[in-house]
């Protein structure tokens, strides 16, 4: 195949979705019928790519492809949303609902890259009020205001089921709130937290991820493991390229092991 004719150029034209796989994948002998169906039922919005990992290895490396079945899809040449694993019929046509570019995406995108200037987060708020189905925009919205108003992010991912391809980024929304709302008690542990909370929410993100890792070798069982899932949460919120990950993700594994 002609990878970057048929899928990098074709994806400037209309969404292309690439399946990752192999003859020997048991899982990828499920997935395969289920998403060539839809591919074919769904022709006139998006095509279907079908890549041996086997023949094509040098392209499944250059995608990072750790295991099988994988699924991409690119649009404008790049990947814009992913899932491993054989999900269900329902669950692809979330994926695909959720992932498919549309003209909401796009204001929604433009919208999320102004984040943090004046006025944004009023834009996204509304943006959520007119378009509540959009499961990505209400996660976004949960994300930015998890920290001074964990209830309400909270709320705001009560309607995106279990199962959903947004699972581990609700998952992350989640410990922040849990953390955020945490009453902390006398001990070491409780009170390292309560500095991050304080330091989260002054905006002090050095301050407050060293206050988790304090935690974590105060008392790696406190809460829960809450200092472990509140530090995990936070380097995801961040970004594995962010200065904060790279700088302490190191410093919080020692502590942890």
């Amino acid at each position: 195949m002609d990878f970057q004719k048929d899928v990098i150029g074709r994806s400037y034209e209309r969404p292309v979705v690439v399946d990752f796989w192999a003859p020997w994948c048991g899982p990828c002998r499920v997935l395969g019928p289920v998403i060539e169906q839809l591919a074919s039922e769904e022709q006139d919005r998006w095509d279907l790519v079908k890549l041996n990992t086997e023949e094509e290895q040098q392209l499944a490396a250059q995608y990072q492809i750790r295991s099988i079945p994988n699924v991409k899809m690119f649009y404008r040449g790049e990947v814009i949303g992913e899932f491993a694993g054989a999900l269900s019929r329902p669950q692809i046509q979330e994926w695909l609902a959720n992932t498919l570019p549309d003209a909401r995406k796009e204001v929604l995108g433009h919208i999320l890259d102004r984040l943090g200037e004046a006025g944004a987060l009023s834009e996204l708020e509304a943006f959520v009020a007119q378009y509540p189905d959009m499961q990505d925009a209400r996660l976004a919205l949960a994300m930015a205001v998890v920290v001074p108003s964990p209830e309400r992010a909270l709320a705001l991912l009560a309607p995106i089921p279990m199962g959903s391809p947004l699972h581990d980024q609700v998952e992350t929304v989640r410990a922040l709130a849990e953390l955020m709302q945490h009453a902390p008690d006398p001990s070491a542990a409780g009170q390292a937290l309560l500095q991050a909370q304080n330091a989260l929410r002054a905006e002090q993100n050095e301050e407050a991820i060293k206050q988790v890792i304090q935690a974590v070798m105060a008392d790696k069982a406190y809460a829960n493991d809450l200092p472990r899932r509140a530090a995990i949460a936070l380097f995801h919120a961040w970004g594995a390229d962010a200065p904060l990950t790279k700088h302490y993700r190191r410093r919080f594994d020692m502590a942890l092991y």
